[in-house]
């Protein structure tokens, strides 16, 4: 494994000798514009391994994606390549159509110092949940980035991480429309405990989630990437591309229903994936 190979990967070519900040920004935004939310794999039977190596090779070398394991995990080893004080920390992630959040940990994301200050780093939610940037671990304060504002909040120990939600407008309805009927709402996105972890913790959580027929991830086959302007969601054959902030506190959306052909190019076009084996979507 290379970390100049990684860095080529993500199209990042500028300096990395300082483990700062602004640094760590740029990195990770180059990190998600590249590398998709994905978990194909299961959709064309293949096996997903939590090994590094075999991350590596997957999103590196054949220019894949992955899923939150394995876009965090190769996050996770870039970052210590390059000199970053980083650590593994696992979440619960919430269900809408429970109102709870899952009672085992199901999400691995980084906790990153820098001057004393801990940021969370994760490239590994995808669709409208990710962020951009780096945010600071900090309680109760509104962050706003493009694609909404986020915010943490702290409660025993427990962290809790959430988004304010935005309108969408359909490209092809002259009405707004919105999630739920309250706007400005509160989206959960999950929570998490400083606890470090090690990429070990997750080997069961990853076997669990190819074989077990109730998660989302076995009922949809699902492609996302961060675009300069938005994202781009494949879900089965919809293809969503979404467009921040169009209007004001609004989201454009347009949306596709492919055929299976198309499934295929979409995925080379626009998310640069080119499968070896048989997709299912």
């Amino acid at each position: 494994m290379n970390i100049e190979e990684y860095l080529a990967r993500i199209s990042y070519n500028e300096s990395h000798k300082d483990a700062d900040l602004q640094t760590l920004t740029v990195i990770f935004q180059h990190h998600i514009q590249a590398v998709p939310f994905e978990n194909l794999s299961m959709h064309c039977g293949e096996t997903i391994e939590l090994d590094l190596q075999s991350t590596y090779n997957k999103i590196v070398r054949k220019k894949r994606g992955g899923w939150c394991l394995e876009n965090n995990h190769l996050l996770f080893w870039a970052l210590q390549e390059l000199g970053y004080d980083v650590c593994i920390l696992g979440g619960n992630s919430y269900e809408p159509a429970k109102k709870a959040y899952t009672a085992e940990i199901n999400h691995i994301l980084l906790k990153v110092v820098i001057k004393g200050n801990s940021y969370i780093v994760d490239a590994g939610f995808g669709g409208a949940y990710q962020a951009w940037q780096p945010l600071m671990l900090i309680s109760g304060k509104d962050q706003p980035q493009i694609p909404g504002i986020f915010r943490f909040t702290e409660d025993n120990g427990t962290w809790y991480f959430e988004k304010v939600k935005r309108k969408h407008y359909f490209a092809e309805q002259s009405v707004p429309s919105a999630d739920t009927p309250e706007l400005g709402n509160i989206r959960k996105i999950y929570t998490f405990t400083l606890e470090p972890r090690h990429i070990n913790d997750f080997q069961e959580l990853n076997t669990y989630l190819q074989v077990s027929p109730d998660n989302i991830l076995q009922k949809k086959s699902i492609c996302t990437l961060q675009t300069t302007e938005g994202l781009c969601a494949l879900v089965g054959w919809t293809f969503t591309e979404m467009k921040y902030n169009y209007m004001d506190d609004t989201d454009l959306m347009q949306i596709t229903t492919l055929t299976d052909e198309e499934v295929e190019k979409m995925l080379k076009d626009k998310f640069s994936i080119v499968l070896e084996n048989k997709l299912v979507p």
